[in-house]
């Protein structure tokens, strides 16, 4: 099965210096864009309110990734690849202290992967 979301090394690294930072528990949330940009932002459990209007789409370095549904309708046929770029955006994602910045990516499933994942999320027969 396709993953939704991945992470590439630096992004890795870059989630364990947060873990020993602030602890193992952080959650991403995928901006809609807007002020604070269209990126992964990386927050303390608590800092955002995860409802029925996200869908976890998966685990970078061991932390739950959501993106809202609305936006999900746009990004359902990518694989979103989770990066890091230098520099500060302006977000109040926990990399910005270390003038680094999640950075989001995105390659398209190929169609053998969007048959996969359809075959997945498709109701079971009775």
């Amino acid at each position: 099965m396709p993953e939704k979301v991945v992470a590439t090394p630096a992004a890795l690294d870059l989630i364990a210096q947060l873990k020993d930072k602030y602890g193992p528990s952080l959650e991403f949330h995928q901006s809609g864009g807007c002020c604070d940009n269209s990126s992964a932002n990386c927050f303390l459990p608590g800092e955002i309110t995860v409802g029925t209007g996200d869908i976890h789409l998966g685990e970078i370095g061991g932390c739950p990734f959501y993106i809202s549904r609305a936006q999900y309708a746009y990004w359902q046929h990518t694989q979103l690849i989770i990066d890091v770029i230098n520099g500060n955006s302006g977000t109040f994602s926990l990399e910005a202290s270390e003038g680094k910045t999640f950075h989001t990516r995105s390659r398209l499933f190929s169609a053998a992967e969007l048959k996969e994942l359809q075959a997945e999320t498709a109701p079971a027969a009775d």
